[in-house]
């Protein structure tokens, strides 16, 4: 596999197209922490460690809305392997005007785009999320 945030990407995605109530990612500590800030800013309901020590995986709980629509409706990987995306802290973009998530790899770990500009550091643009 050449890019594994790609890949849990579109797991995401494919799981909310379908309307899954979870979907299971391969573990690495990157993904999880990705995990972690969409929980944090409210994209999904939760995630927990399953399987074994070699086949860990990462079982998220995806969210939807009073209607049943998801509420990740958008969801795009930016920097990619053959062409990384980097910014300074005062061009990390905003994703609709802050309704958005933007997830930024930095050197003081992965930050939403909101926190990477309060803490003055620029990094690499993972992705974007609303």
């Amino acid at each position: 596999m050449t890019d594994p945030i790609a890949d849990m990407l579109t797991r995401i995605r494919n799981a909310c197209a379908a309307k899954h109530q979870k979907v299971d990612v391969p573990l690495s500590k990157l993904k999880l922490e990705i995990v972690r800030l969409l929980r944090d800013e409210g994209f999904i309901n939760n995630f927990k460690l399953t399987g074994e020590s070699p086949k860990r995986m990462i079982r998220i709980y995806l969210r939807y809305g009073s209607k049943g629509e998801p509420v990740i409706n958008h969801l795009a990987r930016l920097s990619k392997p053959g062409c990384r995306r980097y910014a300074a802290s005062d061009e990390i973009p905003r994703i609709l005007g802050g309704l958005g998530l933007c997830v930024v790899s930095t050197s003081r770990g992965i930050l939403s785009g909101k926190q990477a500009r309060k803490d003055n550091v620029g990094g690499e643009i993972l992705c974007e999320i609303y």
